[in-house]
């Protein structure tokens, strides 16, 4: 490789975002029109951009749009989901217009108490260390709480302490409650701080303090009846609790599912400012607690409708972070109405139970095609170079023939074209 393209460039990050942009130029050979696109501001100016992370060229805005007819523990809520895959608000949407007909949806939260893990190597003995730190819990505790007396103002902060031993070391698990924040930076400040002082209790070694986003102790749950005539009738209830219990036998299919899932949970907490990757993380490491199984469980009720219930760890917040300084995620919480983080996790549990259900029963009544790829299918048409006199045509044609193909659109196009 030519000293040119090499990617080993010293001091990139001092420079300003067009002098970044220059050296990008240079190395992949974007013209002027391609080097306009990444200087295009959207809502989130570049300025501010270049402030929240690093190295920053420019922005890459996501569609952004609304979830309808949500009643959720008897409020109604439009909930803003930024996703580039089709299908998934209007999916939503209509899971929530049947969850209605039933009173909509039930929802619940645990304490927003989050795990800062310290683990603690070099012991002579894992037990006695155990004991020891349980013995000096009130003094870790305190020291903890001296990191954050705002935290503590508002009735956070570190409550307890779980000491659990692995092979030969332990696992010294801080339980912070982090109130309306998600709370990583807070936990890592106090599991921090803490290890001085279980070294010295335990005469071993802290290598890891870190939080951990299996928040099993920062639960979110959510339950709704729907209607069996509003799904199709009594066998679709059936069939989706067979395609419920595939999920809940076969790995294969159950990643799947819990992709669909997080398909509505991901797109709200993106929209919200919020870690997607901490929450898919403690999704995923939820649902593999005691052998991967579904996030959502289904069940017929005496009346033959289904009931669906969904629980996950859900480790959102509504101060810190992006939520704060990004201008679209605060217009997003506006939107949305809530007032406390809990309040925003069961929400999204909410938002991820209609997303499953909408996508089981597109799957067990009606197969995935019918409404996921005809949305599909529209970019398949533009790509193609359909313009709007006749993009409906085109998609009307591939949808029909079920060839949601590139090919077959440009065919399709030249042909109407002539």
């Amino acid at each position: 490789m030519s000293e040119k393209k090499s990617s080993q460039i010293s001091g990139f990050y001092k420079l300003s975002i067009e002098e970044r942009l220059e050296k990008l130029k240079d190395f992949a050979g974007l013209n002027e029109q391609e080097i306009a696109v990444l200087k295009k501001e959207s809502s989130l100016e570049l300025k501010s951009a270049d402030k929240m992370i690093e190295n920053v060229i420019g922005t890459m805005p996501v569609p952004l749009g609304i979830a309808t007819n949500f009643l959720i523990n008897g409020e109604n809520y439009l909930i803003p989901m930024a996703t580039e895959e089709p299908s998934v608000i209007a999916a939503a949407s209509n899971a929530a217009r049947i969850a209605r007909l039933k009173g909509g949806f039930t929802a619940g939260s645990d304490e927003s108490i989050m795990i800062g893990q310290i683990q603690v190597t070099d012991l002579k003995n894992p037990d006695d260390a155990k004991n020891a730190v349980i013995a000096n819990k009130q003094k870790i505790l305190a020291l903890a709480n001296e990191q954050d007396p705002v935290l503590n103002k508002f009735g956070g902060g570190a409550k307890d302490i779980e000491v659990r031993i692995l092979d030969k070391f332990i696992v010294v698990h801080l339980l912070v409650d982090c109130r309306d924040a998600m709370g990583a930076n807070a936990v890592n400040t106090m599991a921090e701080a803490a290890a001085p002082l279980i070294e010295e209790i335990t005469g071993g070694e802290v290598i890891l303090k870190i939080i951990s986003n299996l928040a099993v102790k920062r639960l979110a749950r959510s339950s709704a009846v729907f209607d069996k005539e509003a799904l199709g009738g009594e066998e679709v209830v059936d069939r989706i609790i067979l395609a419920y219990k595939f999920a809940a036998k076969d790995p294969y299919r159950c990643a799947t599912n819990n992709k669909g899932i997080m398909n509505g949970i991901s797109s709200v907490v993106l929209a919200t400012g919020n870690d997607t990757r901490a929450i898919e993380a403690g999704a995923h490491g939820y649902a593999a607690l005691n052998g991967y199984s579904p996030l959502a469980k289904y069940r017929k009720n005496s009346d033959g409708d289904l009931v669906g219930e969904i629980e996950l760890p859900m480790a959102v917040g509504l101060i810190g972070g992006a939520t704060a300084v990004h201008p679209t995620a605060k217009i997003n919480v506006k939107i949305l109405g809530v007032k406390t983080a809990r309040e925003l996790e069961e929400v999204i549990a909410s938002v991820g139970l209609a997303q499953n259900l909408a996508a089981l029963r597109a799957l067990s009544a009606e197969g995935i095609q019918r409404g996921h790829m005809k949305l599909h299918a529209k970019n398949i048409a533009k790509m193609a170079g359909a313009d709007d006199r006749i993009l409906d045509k085109v998609v009307e044609i591939m949808v029909r023939e079920r060839k949601v193909r590139l090919d077959r659109a440009r065919e399709i196009v030249e042909e109407l074209k002539k």
